[in-house]
């Protein structure tokens, strides 16, 4: 079985999303960025992370939502608390995750990378079942994706902007089943 068609993965729901754009090599995708996000914040299973990357926040009455509706933003992958995995846009094309950032010197992450959100924040643990869909998903893409030289976090590639996946997130059960964990990407 063929896991993945047209850079979407056959183990996740598609819930597509408008931002993104063509990617211009597949074999240039060497880096995958793990992040994580709660929407609104500290609050899980509303499905706001959805609406976010699909750009239908425009009509929520909460006023930090109405706050961020602007926002053109999305990732490749979710992955709900319950280990759901969801994906937002094909591996094949560029999604909007990284924002200003660098890896080893090169700039604009978003050109090269592959992004994971998951639900969560930066000041809880993620639980078994994230790990599990995780470190699967991990697998397989690497499978796919055998340029893949690399797997960081948000704050590996935008230290002074961002703290996820956070102080919680176990990296050592990556390092445990073999993952190219490359945190000291920023030169």
């Amino acid at each position: 079985m063929n896991k993945f068609e047209n850079g979407f993965y056959s183990f996740a729901t598609s819930c597509v999303s408008p931002n993104f754009e063509s990617r211009h090599s597949n074999c240039d995708i060497s880096l995958i960025v793990l992040h994580n996000i709660s929407l609104p914040p500290f609050e899980y299973g509303s499905h706001t992370i959805d609406k976010l990357f699909q750009n239908k926040l425009d009509k929520e009455k909460d006023a930090f939502l109405q706050s961020i509706s602007h926002l053109r933003v999305s990732s490749h992958f979710l992955i709900e608390r319950c280990g759901v995995i969801k994906q937002f846009v094909s591996c094949n094309d560029i999604a909007y995750h990284a924002g200003i950032s660098s890896f080893h010197g090169r700039e604009k992450c978003n050109n090269f990378s592959i992004g994971i959100e998951l639900e969560g924040c930066d000041f809880e643990p993620f639980t078994e079942e994230q790990y599990f869909s995780l470190i699967n998903l991990l697998h397989d893409l690497i499978q796919e994706y055998p340029s893949i030289t690399a797997i960081c976090g948000h704050s590996d590639i935008a230290p002074n902007r961002k703290t996820d996946p956070g102080y919680f997130f176990d990296w050592q059960r990556l390092v445990d089943v073999n993952l190219p964990v490359d945190r000291n990407g920023v030169t």
